[in-house]
């Protein structure tokens, strides 16, 4: 479920995962404003492959307790194998990821009503940040071709 910060794709994920009895990822459990994309991709993959080898999978999550991240000191994850997992987030259908069955792109039309959404959920002070990320999605996505490949788009409304 992939798609850019304040679609909707959290709460989408949230649903979906409930209704299958899936277990729920996240890439917010890995990403950084400084690193969006590409040094904490081989922490996932790292647990996947345990998991796909019938193995729990485990990681640590960034935690932000302090106000800014610390790479791999949060709440330990442990990921079960099962028939279904739910990988939720900005970057999780990239090309790379072989794994997936299906690809979601969970879309929002207004810009503008996606930064104030994602403001409103994290906090006033994020603001800068979450104007610098839309760029780097809007690049992000041009150059992957996310949504383009995804097997299923999803428009939310307001």
């Amino acid at each position: 479920m992939d798609g850019p910060s304040g679609a909707g794709k959290t709460t989408f994920a949230q649903e979906l995962a409930a209704q299958l009895d899936a277990q729920l990822i996240s890439t917010d459990h890995f990403a950084t404003w400084d690193d969006p994309t590409t040094r904490w991709w081989p922490r996932l993959v790292r647990a996947l492959d345990q998991v796909e080898q019938g193995r729990e999978g485990r990681y640590r999550k960034t935690d932000w307790s302090q106000g800014f991240p610390c790479i791999g000191e949060g709440d330990e994850v442990v990921i079960t194998p099962q028939r279904t997992i739910v990988l939720e987030g900005f970057s999780s259908a990239r090309k790379s990821n072989t794994r997936l069955s299906l690809a979601i792109f969970v879309d929002h039309p207004n810009q503008q009503e996606r930064l104030e959404r994602a403001t409103k959920r994290d906090g006033e002070h994020q603001r800068e940040h979450f104007i610098r990320w839309q760029h780097y999605e809007r690049g992000w996505f041009a150059v992957d071709e996310t949504r383009a490949r995804a097997d299923y788009v999803v428009t939310s409304s307001s």
